[in-house]
């Protein structure tokens, strides 16, 4: 049997590091291992610079969520809003949930964020939303 190179092989090969990396961290048993976290990070770096909304979704929440420095964090930020601007549920949702963090605080980014991700069906987001003080 012959291989086949795709005629957008440019394409799939960028997609590639994502989609081991996605799936390195949805595996239950590998995902929670902080060296498989750093080489998923790895992965998704270069995808996530080239514009790749999954992997600024997930990267940046793996910034936000497990770094310690406010650099990463800045950066893990930066990363979701790119993401949520593009329309991932995800990075909305995440999104939404940080900025109602104390640390951050701000409860109309929160809303905004939660609203978009709840208009394509999140629950979660729908939750957080009733949870949130309503605007004066």
């Amino acid at each position: 049997m012959k291989y086949r190179v795709p005629a957008d092989s440019a394409s799939t090969s960028q997609t590639l590091p994502t989609r081991v990396a996605l799936w390195l961290l949805d595996s239950p048993r590998l995902g929670q291992a902080p060296s498989v976290k750093r080489f998923a990070g790895k992965l998704l770096k270069q995808p996530a610079r080239e514009g790749v909304v999954a992997a600024q979704s997930r990267l940046g929440q793996m910034l936000c969520r497990d770094c310690g420095n406010n650099r990463d964090r800045r950066i893990g930020l930066d990363m979701l809003r790119q993401a949520a601007r593009a329309g991932d549920r995800r990075a909305q949702l995440e999104l939404g949930r940080l900025c109602s963090l104390p640390r951050i605080n701000e409860p109309q980014q929160a809303r905004h964020w939660l609203e978009q991700a709840a208009a394509q069906g999140s629950h979660e987001a729908e939750r957080l939303l009733s949870r949130l003080p309503l605007q004066s």
